[in-house]
């Protein structure tokens, strides 16, 4: 599975690629706007500071909702580097917008997807990443790993070669299940990633190895 991480803080970028595990990053305006980045001259700037922090995808995400628009946008974006992943809504316009850039060989990340339905349609345009919700639908009481398996299966049925990126991923946790689900990709906060190195059999096992050490010293 690969890890992305879901932000737009170059530090945690940098932490996150140190750990040598990072496979890419995502974000998203809201994202921008929390690390104060607004304006279109300052995010292209950060998607082109955060392409020279990793070595994998970048998804950059349109704003505009129309076809014209996402298309004009995703140009923009995908000019910026060969790492930028054009991240679409799924919307109607978005579904024309994602057959477009894959006709033309420019990858795309289909995102705010919340049902099998639209996961499906993604894949047939040509998507190479559907990003299902899986914390947002837990807020309202949905099993958002349940569509994680059931994307997984639909696309197992039929061989699509859209990955399952798991976003929304809140916790250390949601990294574990999707893994056993078989998602693709998770992007998360670097909190959640981290905590994975967390046991405290570890924390004591190391402990008694110093102490031990010290002994004999």
């Amino acid at each position: 599975m690969k890890f992305f991480i879901d932000t737009a803080n170059l530090e945690q970028i940098k932490e996150a690629q140190a750990l040598g595990i990072l496979d890419g990053v995502t974000t998203n305006p809201s994202l921008m706007a929390k690390e104060g980045i607004t304006g279109e001259a300052n995010i292209i700037n950060h998607y082109k500071a955060i392409c020279k922090l990793v070595d994998g995808d970048v998804s950059a995400e349109v704003i505009a909702t129309d076809f014209d628009g996402m298309v004009k946008q995703g140009e923009e974006l995908a000019a910026l580097n060969p790492q930028i992943v054009v991240k679409l809504p799924l919307i109607k316009d978005g579904i024309k917008a994602c057959k477009y850039f894959s006709d033309k060989g420019i990858k795309t990340n289909m995102t705010l997807v919340f049902s099998v339905g639209q996961a499906l349609l993604a894949a047939k345009a040509g998507a190479t990443y559907v990003s299902p919700f899986i914390g947002r639908l837990d807020d309202i009481s949905t099993d958002g790993l349940n569509l994680i398996a059931e994307i997984r299966q639909v696309y197992n049925n039929y061989g699509y070669q859209t990955e399952i990126l798991a976003a929304s991923v809140r916790h250390t946790m949601h990294i574990i299940d999707c893994a056993k689900l078989g998602a693709d990709v998770m992007t998360g906060p670097l909190k959640a990633i981290e905590g994975l190195l967390n046991h405290p059999l570890t924390d004591i096992g190391l402990a008694k190895f110093l102490a031990d050490f010290k002994k004999g010293n």
